[in-house]
């Protein structure tokens, strides 16, 4: 039977709850983690961890494990779940609280581990590419919260996947408050033009994502010409290539966007070197749960 960890406990999956007065239902306070296993193996925990600690660093969140412990109950996880491919879902919330905003009134963080299957795109999308969108929604300012925090409170990133789904598409591109492209709403972006890769900086407002940095070491690695670059819906409509990275989404073609063909309208070819790429080492770099 599935189970998932929670404060120090594995529970039916089912039956697991936490405290209606947990702030991080009531005010989104937390923040979060999705890491992928790959044949047994965690792709790049240790670089999850050190990034869910540093967010919570940022919101003074003290995490009552150790990354080490973390690490133990994230494997025990999915052990406990027979999984050998799967995807988990990391929790840190403030813990149960009153009504009020006071974070220092809640007595303990709630720490809850899901490990499942994911399919975030069918099969098709990754052969001949996705159509997407730019939201009307733009980015969170980082004056206000900066985007490289992952917390619980996604309304920003939900709201643009919903005007993206209601559209018709699966995804949709951010811009920032000043134009400039920052990511999607669930992934990072990525272009080709002229043979050189670029992607936004974190100073954008893009997360520094753990694929993202993978895709980067990748490009380094094949001779491919890199640099992360502000850039705007003009150098996306008139790229040669352009790809989305994520946990989830690993690595996937966008051949149009805003009705604008991207090259050829077919998935290119460093697009899809970096593909094949990912797939070789996605084991190589990990931990291994059994």
């Amino acid at each position: 039977m599935p189970v998932v960890y929670l404060n120090g406990e594995f529970v039916d999956r089912e039956k697991a709850a936490i405290s209606v007065f947990d702030h991080g239902f009531l005010y989104g306070d937390g923040v979060f983690e999705g890491i992928r296993t790959y044949d047994g193996v965690i792709f790049k925990l240790d670089d999850h961890l050190k990034r869910l600690y540093n967010m919570a660093k940022a919101l003074l969140l003290d995490i009552p494990l150790s990354k080490e412990e973390m690490a133990e109950k994230i494997c025990e996880t999915v052990r406990r779940n027979n999984l050998k491919d799967a995807y988990i879902r990391l929790v840190v919330s403030r813990g149960k609280g009153d009504l009020g905003l006071d974070p220092y009134k809640c007595s303990k963080p709630t720490v809850v581990i899901i490990a499942d299957e994911i399919s975030l795109y069918p099969e098709e999308m990754y052969q001949n590419g996705l159509k997407i969108i730019t939201s009307t929604y733009r980015r969170n300012s980082i004056q206000t919260l900066d985007p490289q925090i992952k917390s619980l409170n996604y309304l920003n990133n939900i709201l643009a996947k919903i005007e993206a789904v209601k559209a018709g598409y699966p995804e949709a591109l951010l811009l920032n408050l000043e134009g400039y492209v920052v990511e999607c709403t669930g992934d990072n972006v990525f272009i080709v033009s002229d043979g050189v890769l670029y992607t936004p900086p974190s100073a954008a407002g893009a997360l520094g994502g753990i694929t993202r940095a993978t895709v980067i070491d990748i490009a380094k690695k094949l001779g491919i010409p890199f640099e992360e670059k502000y850039f705007t819906l003009f150098n996306v409509y008139t790229a040669d290539e352009c790809f989305l990275t994520g946990t989830a989404a690993e690595a996937i073609p966008v051949t149009e966007v805003d009705n604008r063909v991207i090259g050829n309208g077919k998935p290119g070819e460093i697009t899809k070197k970096i593909i094949e790429e990912f797939k070789k080492v996605r084991t190589l770099y990990g931990t291994k749960v059994y």
